[in-house]
């Protein structure tokens, strides 16, 4: 006789917690938790008077390496839209590249322009539900029938409107550059420039940031401009000629001599030494 399967149990409601004394006993045995990937990365985002200007270092850095000097961090949304992407970089291509296909499904059923805030209604609720486990940190922008419009959004699936944004390890110095550059119906030549300074500041006060400046402008009808390798703000210095130096340049002082004598356990032990000075130093 078969037996009766019991009935699945609805989950309970709000936050659980049980995973916190089993983290605290892993914790007390010595098992070391997880520590955070920094990410280095420079940002930003503003509103012009005819759309807006994103713009992003091109450095890619895994660990204390620099992995790509000349990746893409600014990612194609819709035909109206793009995001400037930091964090985890697999995490950000697989984000925009759902994100942009859900939003041209919308666009066909609907058969009109994607508005800025669908886009940023769609990230928010997929990053929520996992609770900051997909290191993406977005900055949204673009033009729709409402006006320019950005979005700064979180890993976590917080999100702001704003007229200007930085996100990444160089926001402190692109910050500081658009706080006190920034202004209301900016001219578009002014709004890539500051962007470039902002982006700038960035490679060159924080080091995970680095390489050049990407600019997007995108403004009312699907007019977008992807400048790609817009400034070259950190390049590599040319060797004007060949430095060598003759053997024997630079003076030996003195010279030190060690008798030592190997031990069981790995290492050894100094039996005397013996430091004396070099009065001629052979150079031939």
């Amino acid at each position: 006789m078969a037996a009766i399967a019991a009935p699945l149990e609805m989950p309970t409601q709000g936050f659980s917690f049980e995973n916190c004394k089993r983290n605290a006993f892993l914790a007390g045995s010595g098992f070391k938790p997880p520590k955070m990937t920094k990410t280095g990365t420079t940002i930003c985002a503003i509103v012009f008077k005819d759309g807006v200007v994103l713009g992003a270092d091109t450095r890619s850095t895994g660990g204390d390496m620099v992995a790509d000097k000349n990746c893409e961090k600014l990612h194609y949304v819709a035909p109206n839209m793009y995001c400037a992407g930091a964090g985890t970089a697999a995490d950000c291509d697989k984000t925009t590249k759902n994100i942009s296909s859900q939003l041209e499904l919308h666009r066909l059923n609907t058969g009109r322009q994607v508005p800025v805030c669908t886009a940023n209604r769609i990230v928010k609720q997929m990053l929520f539900r996992y609770q900051g486990h997909i290191g993406t940190y977005l900055i949204i922008g673009g033009v729709d029938k409402y006006g320019p419009h950005l979005y700064e959004v979180a890993a976590h699936g917080s999100t702001s409107k704003l007229p200007f944004a930085a996100m990444g390890s160089g926001t402190m110095p692109a910050m500081s550059v658009l706080e006190g550059g920034w202004k209301k119906d900016m001219e578009e030549a002014d709004a890539k420039q500051l962007v470039r300074d902002a982006i700038a500041a960035g490679i060159f006060n924080d080091m995970g940031s680095g390489s050049n400046v990407d600019l997007v402008v995108i403004k009312a009808n699907d007019n977008v401009q992807y400048l790609r390798g817009y400034d070259k703000a950190n390049m590599k210095g040319v060797r004007r000629q060949k430095y060598s130096y003759k053997k024997g340049t630079t003076e030996v002082l003195t010279e030190k001599v060690r008798n030592i004598t190997l031990t069981e356990k790995p290492g050894f032990t100094v039996i005397s030494e013996d430091v004396r000075p070099v009065e001629v130093m052979e150079t031939s």
